[in-house]
């Protein structure tokens, strides 16, 4: 029997993960959205049978869910989730996981109760890229990765002015907690070290510039908030010695929007980065697979070569997810991994408030 999954949230991620549930064999029973019309139209577009405009009633009215797939909101991902674990149905959420590391802690023990799958939805670690570079990492071609620079820098991507992005009580905050994709991979490609100490800071220029939007996001709010930063840099110490330097942003004067994690290993260093082409769309982007060796006392730049993916594992993420339901594949990330993360991103908001290295 195919694995049976219902979509909450009828955003755009929708086409993904309907994509990629589809791909792993699963059926997609219901799409589940406060806001009636969209669901219904979300439903018609990828073929789903049923519409609810509330999750309990769904949860109640579809016993059969094996699973649901989370694409709200921030503020509603951990509410959302928990509701679904003590259920009893396995969660894919969307990021970040959560809103704190307090919420995720809460999340991790619900779904241990629960003895569901809590997966979310970190798709770079999906990437071919990065799938390419573990191989090289897991054989040992790379040693112990030392240390490591995660970026995810937009020259003008703010997602929208007075929505729900830029609204902290819904978001949580900015690009830092927006974009934490690369820190997450750096922390994979690293063995997600246990962290020790972190020390940030956020900065909110042009963050009420309207030269400065995204060529994607939501609608702007005309009388909406705006009380987030455009940009966090920051230095992530870790107990085994390792470290992270990242920068985050959504509105900063670089060249081209980047988002990379370059590292340096014992044996090898190594790069996976995306440049966003000038319109910001990821179909005109120059993707980049690396490892830098010394071989026979010379230095050797090795170019990793792998399947394009303009979906930057989107799909292939929530493939994984029902691959991991059916016992054939490992979870691409943990609840334990997810509440690390959401301690440094909690650390380095409160080190960026206080202007003072915070201990994890």
């Amino acid at each position: 029997m195919p694995i049976k999954i219902a979509i909450i949230g009828a955003g755009g991620m929708a086409a993904y993960h309907a994509k990629g549930f589809r791909e792993a064999g699963a059926e997609i029973v219901a799409l589940a959205d406060v806001n009636q019309a969209a669901a219904e139209k979300a439903a018609a577009k990828h073929g789903i049978p049923r519409v609810f405009s509330d999750v309990a009633e769904m949860l109640r009215a579809v016993p059969e869910l094996d699973a649901v797939s989370i694409i709200v909101p921030n503020k509603f991902h951990a509410p959302l989730a928990l509701q679904a674990l003590k259920a009893g149905k396995h969660v894919f959420c969307e990021k970040p996981p959560a809103l704190s590391a307090k919420e995720m802690a809460a999340l991790k023990a619900a779904g241990e109760k629960a003895k569901r799958t809590l997966m979310f939805n970190f798709n770079n670690r999906a990437r071919p890229e990065s799938y390419a570079m573990m191989e090289y990492i897991a054989q040992g071609a790379v040693g112990t990765i030392n240390t490591c620079q995660a970026k995810w820098i937009r020259r003008a991507g703010i997602p929208g002015f007075g929505g729900w992005f830029t609204t902290k009580a819904l978001s949580g905050g900015g690009p830092l907690i927006d974009l934490l994709h690369m820190i997450d991979l750096g922390l994979h490609f690293m063995g997600y070290p246990e962290p020790a100490h972190v020390l940030a800071r956020t900065y909110k220029d042009n963050i009420d510039n309207k030269a400065f939007k995204g060529p994607w996001g939501i609608p702007d709010v005309a009388k909406g908030v705006t009380d987030v930063e455009a940009a966090a840099h920051g230095f992530v110490t870790f107990k085994t010695g390792q470290s992270m330097s990242f920068a985050v942003s959504w509105a900063e004067l670089n060249h081209r929007e980047e988002v990379s994690v370059t590292f340096q290993g014992t044996k090898a260093g190594g790069l996976v980065r995306r440049l966003f082409g000038t319109d910001g769309i990821d179909a005109t982007a120059l993707d980049a697979c690396q490892l830098y060796s010394l071989e026979n006392g010379r230095h050797v730049n090795r170019d990793i070569i792998v399947p394009a993916d303009e979906t930057m594992g989107r799909v292939r993420s929530a493939t994984n997810f029902i691959r991991v339901l059916e016992g054939t594949e490992k979870p691409l990330n943990t609840p334990d991994q997810a509440l690390s993360l959401m301690k440094i991103i909690d650390g380095a908001y409160k080190s960026a408030a206080t202007g003072k290295p915070v201990a994890l």
